[in-house]
């Protein structure tokens, strides 16, 4: 039987010019997360199964790739089930594996410690365009540092790095999960509500408040008066100038704590200056949830309007490590949705190549001295043999991505001069 040669579906082939464009993207990233101090690390893309089922990544545990245990017959037992079948699994996303990597080995790291990934990750998602089984994300995170200093610097720090890969017109939306835990106790919900208030709450901008409102109360059985006060306040919130945030969300909801109406008020202080140096655009959203169960206090995301779901976002993790650790260590992070933001830069990288063309009868040597010279300079050179018709040839290296050619014609190696491409015939 003929095997198809298409990749699995849910994924993709990359072709060389899309490699180009993402290396490209990438170094500019990588570039401005290292003058903040940010330093590549790198986790398997294994993990044990326990870890990545540990009720803290949300929607995204029901997506993951599984792995069977070594050794397996190939018929089991009927009725085996199937957590006794599998022991590992692919990651879902790079926050998880960074709690392990930083319980594992926090002796030998400075504190606070910067952590910079890039790497892919698997989510059994139903394809769809822009949306991939595997996929690759780009994460700065700090752990150690407990102000929001820490926010402040990644939100700063993943602005710049959007505007070096020519992103621009982005929004950054803010909100705090404690504030939704204060709003969700001020209208009344038992706590074992919450997290179901919460994933309908994520859903807003996809469904409207009508759809909202049929889930939380049809669905998951909420009070219909708790739903209706809740639109009444977020809908209050909305669109807030920035210096009234802290108050504003302090009087919608008097049980918000202190601390995070000041913490609120640093990191709106903070954007403020931010934006008087370099156009920074950014407003409180009080609709933002973000999926995952780990968030425990300001969350954000950077929304595009060529996207319809937002191309970073990250927030506040604090007692994730402390599982993986057995003491408490405040830790934030930021994601950049790398196959997003590709998928929305305007221009391909331009190419600086060179082709070495040589005639048939000229010697390997000598064109790969030529090619070794101009190698030397810091160049990206080809060597290509001369085939078919000439004008055609120079066509296919234009096409290809070559800047320019130098043409070897004689057997004692001599070259011609440098050329252009387009401007010979």
């Amino acid at each position: 039987m003929k095997i198809d040669n298409s990749p699995p579906r849910g994924t993709r082939d990359l072709l060389p010019d899309g490699v180009a464009a993402r290396d490209h993207a990438l170094a500019k990233i990588t570039e401005v997360y290292r003058r903040y101090g940010y330093h590549r690390i790198e986790t398997p893309a294994l993990e044990d199964i326990r870890r990545l089922k540990g009720g803290e990544g949300g929607e995204n545990e029901k997506l993951i790739f599984q792995v069977l245990k070594r050794g397996l017959d190939e018929v089991v037992e009927g009725g085996t089930r199937l957590p006794d079948l599998v022991d590992l699994g692919l990651r879902f996303d790079l926050t998880v594996p960074l709690v392990r990597f930083y319980a594992n080995n926090h002796a030998t790291l400075p504190s606070p410690f910067r952590a910079f990934q890039f790497a892919p990750v698997w989510r059994a998602e139903r394809p769809q365009k822009g949306r991939y089984r595997q996929f690759y994300q780009c994460d700065i995170d700090l752990i150690g540092e407990a102000s929001v200093l820490a926010e402040i610097e990644l939100i700063e720090a993943t602005t710049e790095a959007l505007d070096a890969v020519g992103l621009t017109d982005t929004t950054v939306r803010l909100s705090d999960r404690r504030f939704l835990s204060a709003l969700a106790h001020h209208v009344g919900l038992d706590q074992s509500q919450w997290p179901g208030f919460f994933i309908s709450l994520d859903k807003l901008d996809k469904i409207g408040w009508d759809g909202v409102r049929t889930e939380l109360v049809e669905k998951r059985d909420l009070p219909a008066t708790a739903v209706d006060q809740t639109r009444s306040i977020i809908e209050g919130l909305v669109g807030l100038d920035p210096s009234k945030v802290a108050d504003r969300i302090s009087d919608a909801v008097p049980a918000v704590p202190d601390d995070v109406v000041a913490d609120m008020a640093t990191t709106v202080a903070g954007l403020t200056a931010l934006g008087a140096t370099r156009p920074v655009r950014w407003e409180f959203d009080p609709t933002l949830v973000r999926g995952m169960g780990y968030y425990t206090a300001q969350i954000f995301e950077v929304s595009h309007p060529a996207s319809s779901s937002s191309v970073a976002g990250g927030g506040r993790f604090d007692s994730l490590v402390g599982r993986s650790l057995g003491r408490d260590v405040p830790a934030c992070g930021f994601s950049l949705g790398f196959e997003r933001i590709i998928d929305l830069i305007p221009t391909t990288p331009a190419r600086a190549a060179l082709a070495v063309l040589v005639e048939q009868d000229v010697p390997v040597h000598h064109a790969m001295r030529h090619a070794r010279e101009a190698r030397a300079e810091g160049r990206e050179v080809t060597v290509v043999r001369r085939s078919g018709k000439l004008p055609a040839q120079l066509g296919r290296l234009e096409a290809q991505g070559f800047t320019g050619f130098v043409h070897l014609r004689s057997a004692d190696g001599t070259a011609e001069p440098e050329r252009p491409l387009g401007s010979a015939g």
